[in-house]
C-alpha cells in the first residue's frame, strides 16, 4: 500500500513540473498553448537521444528545457511576429514537434532501461523528484516577485496597462512561453527517466492533464488565498493522479483514462461553477499581436 501512495506522489510530482508550465499560459497569460502535447515528449526524445550518447543525465535535463524553451519560444514568435492566433500557432508547433521528435530520438519507442538516469543512484527517485520539482516551484515563484515577473502577470491581466508603460508585451509573451515550454519539457525529460522510455506519443492529451491539475486545484483551494498558486498546482496535479490510480484500482481498464481525464475535468468545473480563470473569448482571438490586443 505504501508504493501505491509513493507511485502517486512521484508521478503527481513529475507531472506537477509540466503543470507550473501550463499554468504560466493558461492561467497567468491567457494563452491556449496546445504544443505542450509537442514539447512533452520534446523532452523525453532530447533526453533519450542524449543518454543514448553517453551524455549525463542531469546535463540531458538542461538540454531538454532549453529545447522546451526554444519550441515555446517559436509559438510566440508565431503568434506575436506573423500574427497567426494565439490557438493556431500552439497546433502548429505541436505537429511539427511531432516529426521533431521523431528525428531527435531516431525512432517511437527508446528504451533507456540499460540507460545512465537519474534514478540509478542510491537515493530514491521521491527525492529526486521532490528536490527538482521544489527548486522549478520556488525558482519560479521568486520569477513571479521580480519586476518582469510582475509585467508578465500584467500582460495576462490588463495588457493596456503594460503598453501605457512604454512596453512591448509580445516581447513578455514569448519569454513567458519559453520558460512554460522549458518547464514542459523538463518534466518530460524526467518522466522518460523514471518510466525508463521514451515515446514519441508520450504527450498526448498531456495539456488536458495539466488544465486537470490546475482546475482540481484551484477549486479545492479557491478559498484559500494564503496557498501559493504554484503550490496549488503541484498539489492539484498529485490530487489528479490519485484520482486516476483509484479509478483505475476500482477496475477500470487503462484504456478508460482519457475519460476519466474528462470526467474529472468535468466534475471539478462543475463544482467551481463553470468558472475558471480561462477567458474564453480573450483566448480565441483570430488574430495576433497587435499592440494591445491578445
Amino acid at each position: 500500500m505504501m508504493g501505491f501512495w509513493i507511485n502517486i506522489l512521484e508521478q503527481g510530482l513529475i507531472f506537477g513540473i509540466m503543470g507550473l508550465g501550463v499554468y504560466i499560459t493558461y492561467s497567468i497569460l491567457d494563452f491556449p498553448d496546445l504544443s505542450v502535447d509537442g514539447s512533452f515528449p520534446l523532452g523525453a526524445a532530447v533526453t533519450a537521444s542524449a543518454l543514448t550518447s553517453g551524455i549525463n543525465p542531469f546535463l540531458a535535463m538542461i538540454l531538454s528545457f532549453l529545447a522546451g524553451m526554444l519550441s515555446g519560444g517559436i509559438t510566440g514568435f508565431l503568434h506575436v511576429k506573423y500574427k497567426i492566433t494565439n490557438l493556431l500557432s500552439g497546433i502548429l508547433v505541436m505537429i511539427g514537434l511531432y516529426s521533431i521528435n521523431l528525428r531527435i530520438a531516431g525512432k517511437a519507442n527508446v528504451p533507456l532501461f540499460n540507460e545512465n538516469t537519474l534514478f540509478i543512484s542510491n537515493l530514491k527517485p521521491l527525492y529526486i523528484i521532490f528536490i527538482i520539482t521544489i527548486i522549478m516551484k520556488l525558482g519560479l515563484d521568486l520569477f513571479f516577485k521580480t519586476k518582469f515577473g510582475f509585467l508578465v502577470k500584467a500582460t495576462g491581466d490588463n495588457p493596456k496597462l503594460v503598453t501605457s508603460l512604454g512596453i512591448h508585451i509580445g516581447t513578455t509573451k514569448v519569454v513567458a512561453l519559453m520558460i512554460s515550454g522549458g518547464l514542459v519539457s523538463l518534466s518530460g525529460s524526467i518522466m522518460a527517466q523514471y518510466q525508463g522510455f521514451s515515446d514519441v506519443g508520450m504527450g498526448t492529451g498531456i495539456i488536458v492533464m495539466g488544465l486537470a491539475s490546475i482546475i482540481l486545484g484551484k477549486t479545492i483551494f479557491k478559498k484559500a488565498s494564503f496557498i501559493l498558486s504554484t503550490t496549488v498546482v503541484l498539489i492539484g496535479s498529485i490530487l489528479y493522479k490519485a484520482s486516476i490510480a483509484f479509478a483505475l484500482k476500482l477496475g477500470l481498464p487503462p484504456t478508460d483514462l482519457k475519460l476519466i481525464t474528462s470526467v474529472i475535468v468535468i466534475i471539478t468545473l462543475a463544482i467551481n461553477n463553470s468558472h475558471f480563470s480561462f477567458k474564453g473569448k480573450k483566448a480565441f482571438n483570430f488574430g495576433g499581436e497587435t499592440g494591445v490586443t491578445n
